[in-house]
């Protein structure tokens, strides 16, 4: 027999585990709706990989992980994704979170899948792998990551392998039914997890008052090396720390982990759920929970889908509403109370407590400390439960941290012991919450402050940088001026200034001056005709696109082209008014050519007849549909894109379809 070792202070609760386990695990079914929250582990929640209308098989990932200390979610069962929302879930805080509904359609059709029964070839990192995509989480306490905690270090030597098979919550039987029914499955789970980790040691530890589980693990441990150690009930003897304490006689270090005293500890749930991966390939999507008090008329254990609803789980063991106080998700140490019956089953719910008054009183109004001492000789954690209390009511969080806080496992064994009935757990669980956030904001305002200095130094740095280039053009300028001085040649910053300071007066000068009438008329007539050519430019482009924008452009370059017509009537009245030798004395620039062409081309096309105006309008369209062509020759050549080359064969039909009717008018007209 194994030795065992006993942990410091602990408690013996009334047991109340025989009602749920007098009838084998039960299927619970499938019920119309699952509600299954995207964070139901320690870490990073999941993120949705469908949409709201799809249809989803059994056993298909419908969140992926987004980090290392993280797990997807898989759908339960078929049906189709209702909705992706918050919603109400069973937490202390019954605050919402983000969760994938599922309305289910009653197949319950599995996705394609398959397992490997050779698992002894696989290499761990495969065997992580397959653990990490399955979802696997622990199922008996905070839910950490399984792949997680398998992934030790190559420099940690594991001499012990613990299945956690304590279950010493009062009513919670769902491990202990496990062991009855699924000790195969369980051993099996056991030896994936040996071929991981490769420890000396590999341990099954149970409390004593579980015989029936005990013979079953044996009876399936015989020749496998694996050890089945009992040793007596006591709560909390199936903490991570105290287990560990009592198999092996360690502590495990304040704030340190298992794996620094050589341990890696597993719940009996979590080892079947990695039997079940490795080698059927089924992902976590359902798991043994207990349903019990005496508010359920048959109390047992169910293999229930994770996302089900509480109300339609007690309803299926015949809940008795009149006599319940109320709903309790876990134990009556450390459960909570749910704050409906629509919250949904997640992979760490292995009870729901349902107790009368008379069975589980709703706790009487807390009292004075009477600094009796009971609580700090019943901490499984070895604390001072009544210092931390007197820190948590003032809100000294560094003198909580001090007296390691984060080393209580919330077992509830102080507030179990308190003549004073105080809530010590809630006063400890709100502190921690607070501490994190605290430290949440601290770590946001870090990176803030950061941020902000970096700017400010790359501000100043940059302000440095021109101040120094000023200084460095100024001392140059001197030089030069120096150089020139003794040269006796013009200094050329003085003569560029000077340059500059004359054009400004000149400019002064002229806007200062008068404006001839006829200046007017030809700067109106200059930027009236370059309107029109960019409107023109527009119109073409629009054209080879086969934009929508055609008609438009096409009004507007008729309306500009009425301006211009207009704009160089008035100049010719104003030129008339004037005397020859004052028109001779203008210089002739581009613009006043460029104005005195479209005059002559205005003059010219409108001493055409329609016929004649209509034969020039045919030989603009056919120079047009020769360039439209080139262009889209070379565009098929050089392999455009087929918008490009849909835009210009358009184009070209569109203008061979102008050509044709142009040409039709023209026929027409010479025959009358």
């Amino acid at each position: 027999m194994r030795k065992v070792f006993d942990f410091h202070g602990g408690i013996h609760p009334t047991e109340n585990k025989h009602q749920s386990v007098r009838t084998p695990i039960a299927n619970a079914g499938i019920p119309p709706e699952l509600i299954i929250p995207l964070s139901q582990h320690i870490g990073a929640p999941a993120r949705p990989v469908v949409s709201i209308g799809e249809h989803v098989l059994k056993g298909q990932m419908i969140a992926e992980a987004i980090g290392f200390v993280s797990v997807p979610v898989h759908a339960p069962t078929s049906g189709t994704i209702h909705a992706i929302e918050d919603r109400l879930i069973a937490h202390p805080s019954g605050h919402l979170a983000p969760c994938i509904v599922i309305t289910t359609d009653g197949q319950d059709e599995w996705e394609k899948h398959g397992g490997v029964s050779d698992y002894q070839t696989l290499k761990t990192a495969d065997l992580i792998r397959i653990i990490r995509n399955a979802g696997i989480a622990g199922m008996g306490g905070a839910g950490f990551p399984s792949a997680v905690k398998l992934s030790v270090k190559a420099d940690t030597q594991i001499h012990t392998l613990i299945i956690n098979g304590t279950e010493c919550e009062p009513y919670i039987t769902a491990d202990d039914i496990l062991m009855r029914e699924q000790a195969s499955a369980i051993i099996e789970g056991t030896k994936i997890l040996q071929q991981m980790i490769a420890p000396k040691n590999t341990l099954i530890g149970v409390e004593d008052n579980k015989p029936e589980g005990i013979a079953a693990l044996r009876a399936a441990a015989q020749g496998t090396g694996i050890e089945i150690v009992t040793f007596p009930t006591k709560y909390p003897s199936g903490g991570e720390k105290q287990l560990i304490e009592i198999l092996t006689g360690q502590q495990v270090p304040s704030g340190g982990l298992p794996s620094e005293v050589g341990v890696v500890c597993q719940n009996i749930g979590s080892t079947v759920a990695i039997f079940n991966a490795v080698v059927h390939g089924q992902p976590l999507i359902s798991r043994i929970t207990t349903v019990t008090g005496e508010s359920i008329r048959e109390p047992q254990n169910f293999e229930v889908l994770i996302g089900t609803p509480v109300q339609y789980l007690i309803e299926k063991a015949g809940y008795q509403y009149e006599k319940n106080n109320r709903l309790i998700m876990g134990g009556p140490m450390m459960g909570f109370t749910i704050p409906d019956t629509g919250v949904p089953i997640v992979k760490t719910t292995n009870c729901v407590l349902a107790p009368t008054e008379k069975e589980l009183s709703t706790p009487p109004p807390a009292q004075a400390c009477i600094r009796c001492g009971m609580c700090a000789e019943v901490c499984p954690a070895s604390l001072l439960p009544q210092q931390m209390f007197w820190f948590a009511q003032g809100k000294e969080f560094e003198k909580l941290e001090e007296h390691n806080l984060f080393d209580c496992i919330e077992c509830g064994a102080c507030s179990f012991a308190c003549p004073s009935n105080i809530p010590l757990v809630q006063y400890y669980r709100a502190s921690k919450s607070e501490i994190l956030q605290l430290r949440h904001d601290h770590e946001i305002a870090e990176q803030s402050r950061i941020r902000f200095e970096s700017r400010q130094q790359r501000l100043e740095q940059a302000e440095q940088d021109k101040e120094a280039k000023r200084a460095a053009r100024k001392i140059a300028a001197q030089q030069r001026a120096e150089a020139a001085q003794e040269s006796g040649a013009e200094d050329p910053i003085q003569a560029a200034i000077d340059r500059a300071k004359t054009k400004k007066a000149a400019q002064q000068q002229t806007s200062m001056g008068e404006e001839s009438e006829r200046e007017k008329r030809e700067k109106a007539v200059v930027s009236i005709a370059k309107r029109l050519a960019t409107a023109t430019s527009k119109l073409e482009q629009a054209e080879a696109e086969n934009s929508d924008l055609v008609d438009a452009l096409q009004t507007g370059v008729d309306k500009t082209r009425e301006k211009l017509a207009a704009a160089e009537q008035a100049l010719k009245d104003c030129e008339q008014c004037l005397d020859t030798d004052s028109a001779e004395q203008h210089p002739s620039d581009a613009a006043q050519v460029a104005i005195e062409r479209a005059m002559e081309a205005r003059t010219i096309e409108a001493s055409l007849s329609p016929q004649e105006k209509a034969r020039v309008d045919l030989e603009k369209l056919q120079k047009r549909l020769e360039k439209s062509q080139a262009v889209l020759i070379q565009s098929q050549e050089n392999a455009a894109e087929e918008k490009v080359i849909e835009a210009l064969e358009s184009t070209v039909a569109r203008l061979t379809a102008k050509i044709n009717a142009l040409q039709q008018q023209l026929s027409a007209a010479e025959e009358a």
